[in-house]
């Protein structure tokens, strides 16, 4: 098969990319609903983000136990199928959000989650790693960049469109939860839609030849050991950052602005990491040297026409925005189209971007956080791709343990929901600083692939 073979393939599997998106993201519109429907604290508002995202960790563990007593599963039951498995999970617990709205339940709200979660834990297994065996090993991080970005477009239009159903659409009139009723129910149909779509498109089929261990042989390369921490860790700080966005923006100190304005801003965090990753996909191809920046230029610039249009933000109130991605373009410049440097230098910019906002207030301290989504782009597709690199055969129980890491999204808000409880929400953000630190390790040093003479 030739390369010109996987267009259809990658072009089908970016509608995927963009649904779960999409929906990871309607959590950061969940979280303040709720937290007003139920009257929470912060700490048991994040529960929503602990549900979704502890699923992805039990799911994934269960995933590798039957890797070793069996043999991968995605080994025997193919990539198609499995990505089918959990569209299907994934429209149930959109399902689930009906009756939950009906008893007004907030338990049955987070195990909708859950369930939600499940489903996007085996799309997360089966996606990821076959858009990075689709094509050479050596562009794989540009490969999955260019779908992330997809899955960016669905964060980016989430808080918008989400937030419009919820907070306006929707709400006028409605009583306890029931303002997400319709909007999930339409959910679950375009799930099991996306669901046909796949079943009918022919993917490639890539089978390894080498005989299916029952074992756990993924966990002596370093390089994933390392990368599951490094995951834990961007997954918790990106979540945490997004989850606390509009209440952080909605603080008379920053901007004091109403719930339905905030989410218009929200846009530009999550868009941030679609302008990167369309950047990123530019930064690490082979495109001769002018030709690649012009077009990383191009797209950025398209991508936050895009965000602007959608978002309702005053232009002139986004100059703040244009300067973080003038620096966004410097640091792929710097990274030099290697991952592992890419990584350990987005993730400086982020830490410094924290502490420079926890030290201002108004619109700059607001400008400084939403600014970080421009730099979480690279990470997750970098990570990933450095983190699988070199595993073979146990490619798809490496993916699974990565996937397993996902539970950082569960841990680190709620953490950062105690801190705020506690020290203000300003503060709070110390959090995802500590988990940006580790990132920079693994980007300079841990992601370094070693060769096991067990595997040769």
């Amino acid at each position: 098969m030739t390369q010109t073979n996987y267009r259809t393939p990658l072009i089908t599997l970016t509608s995927l990319f963009f649904m779960w998106g999409f929906l990871t993201c309607m959590n950061d519109i969940l979280i303040p609903y709720l937290k007003g429907v139920f009257e929470l604290k912060y700490w048991q508002a994040m529960l929503v983000q602990f549900a979704f995202f502890g699923a992805y960790f039990l799911g994934s563990v269960i995933y590798f136990i039957f890797s070793i007593r069996t043999g991968d599963p995605i080994n025997r039951i193919g990539y198609k199928n499995g990505m089918i498995i959990g569209l299907c999970i994934s429209a149930l617990g959109c399902v689930l959000f009906y009756p939950a709205a009906q008893f007004t339940s907030y338990g049955f709200f987070l195990s909708a989650l859950f369930v939600l979660g499940l489903g996007f834990t085996m799309l997360q297994i089966a996606a990821n790693p076959y858009v990075a065996i689709l094509g050479d090993e050596a562009s794989a991080s540009s490969r999955l960049n260019l779908a992330q970005a997809f899955n960016s477009l669905g964060t980016t239009i989430a808080p918008i469109l989400g937030g419009y159903l919820v907070f306006e659409f929707f709400f006028e009139g409605a009583e306890g939860a029931d303002a997400v009723k319709v909007p999930y129910l339409i959910f679950a149909v375009m799930f099991v839609l996306v669901g046909f779509l796949i079943s009918r498109v022919k993917l490639p089929k890539f089978t390894n030849e080498d005989q299916i261990e029952k074992n756990a042989g993924a966990l002596r390369y370093p390089n994933l050991v390392l990368g599951i921490i490094a995951i834990f860790t961007y997954v918790g700080g990106e979540v945490a950052i997004g989850s606390f966005l509009i209440n952080f923006i909605g603080l008379e100190s920053i901007a004091g602005l109403e719930e339905s304005v905030a989410k218009n801003y929200l846009a530009y965090y999550w868009g941030g990491a679609m302008i990167g990753r369309f950047c990123g996909a530019v930064s690490l191809s082979s495109l001769e040297p002018k030709l690649k920046y012009l077009s990383m230029i191009g797209l950025a610039l398209a991508s936050y026409g895009l965000i602007y249009a959608i978002s309702g933000v005053p232009f002139s109130d986004t100059f703040p925005y244009l300067g973080l991605m003038a620096l966004n373009f410097v640091a792929f410049i710097a990274g030099r189209a290697m991952p592992g440097r890419t990584l350990g230098i987005f993730s400086i910019v982020c830490i410094s971007l924290l502490v420079a906002s926890m030290l201002s207030t108004g619109y700059t301290a607001m400008w400084l956080i939403v600014g970080i989504g421009l730099f979480n782009s690279i990470m997750w597709p970098n990570i990933f791709t450095l983190a699988i690199a070199g595993l073979g055969k146990y490619t798809s129980q490496g993916s699974s343990l990565l996937v397993m890491a996902i539970l950082g999204g569960a841990l680190v808000p709620v953490i950062q929901g105690f801190v705020a409880d506690s020290y203000g929400v300003q503060i709070s953000f110390v959090v995802p600083m500590i988990c940006y630190i580790y990132i920079l390790y693994y980007g300079f040093a841990g992601s370094k692939q070693k060769v096991e003479s067990t595997d040769q």
